[in-house]
């Protein structure tokens, strides 16, 4: 079953990938990344969580998304060959953002080492 819900997860982050690049209207300098999908168990839901440059612009983007989740998801429904397809659903994606800063402070720390041995 886990296998079955992985395989799932790749099939619609790689077609709304597709549908995304084609008929989202994002503003110009946005860059939309999607991070992961996470479908429930039951096939009834999925979460797709979205990463945004800058990310300034995270909620525009959502708001962009969620504005045409109809279209989206009827396009999806359209292009999988499964039974149920889940109900998408946009978030933000924060794992992302945690994990870069977790990266700046073990850079800093390395920076700050280096000093203290110069010394």
């Amino acid at each position: 079953m886990i296998k079955r819900i992985e395989r799932v997860n790749q099939l619609i982050k790689k077609e709304l990938s597709k549908i995304i690049l084609r008929e989202a209207d994002f503003p110009n300098n946005v860059l939309v990344t999607l991070t992961r999908i996470d479908t429930s168990p039951n096939l009834i839901e999925t979460k797709v969580f979205v990463s945004t440059m800058p990310e300034s612009r995270a909620q525009e983007t959502l708001d962009i998304l969620n504005k045409n989740i109809y279209r989206i998801q009827q396009t999806l429904n359209k292009r999988l060959v499964m039974r149920p397809i889940p109900k998408i659903m946009f978030r933000e994606e924060k794992e992302v953002r945690g994990a870069g800063r977790v990266e700046e402070l073990l850079e800093q720390a390395k920076r700050d080492c280096k000093k203290t041995e110069n010394v």
